[in-house]
């Protein structure tokens, strides 16, 4: 059974940093793309951060460049995601996302974890 455990949220104030864990279990030879996704209340839910695991690629989204920081540890199928300098429109549930296919498209993934409270206060 594929799952994906988040952990890390927590509330900060405008300008402090957290660092997101999620581990993937489940996937036969391993997730082959992992992601970060936010939704905010009222908002649709948008792409943060993504990597190719056992690759150095990667992709933000403007709002990411600069400020977090995608990583991942392989022998844990794991995937981190370092936000800093974080301000109160980055206040959002925070979602781990992947996927065994990966077809070059950074946002489309089948598989989602529970989601990790990120909220940032002014």
């Amino acid at each position: 059974q594929v799952q994906l455990v988040e952990s890390g949220g927590g509330s900060v104030q405008a300008g402090g940093s957290l660092r997101l864990s999620c581990v993937a279990f489940g996937f036969s030879g391993g997730p082959k793309c992992m992601a970060w996704f936010r939704q905010a209340p009222a908002k649709e839910r948008e792409g943060v951060a993504a990597c190719l695991i056992n690759s150095d690629f990667t992709f933000y989204a403007d709002s990411a460049k600069g400020r977090f920081t995608i990583s991942q540890d392989n022998a844990k199928n794991t995937v981190y995601l370092q936000m800093n300098n974080l301000q109160p429109e980055d206040t959002a549930m925070y979602y781990c996302a992947a996927d065994s296919n990966c077809g070059g498209n950074w946002w489309s993934y089948n598989y989602w974890g529970q989601g990790t409270q990120v909220t940032v206060s002014s």
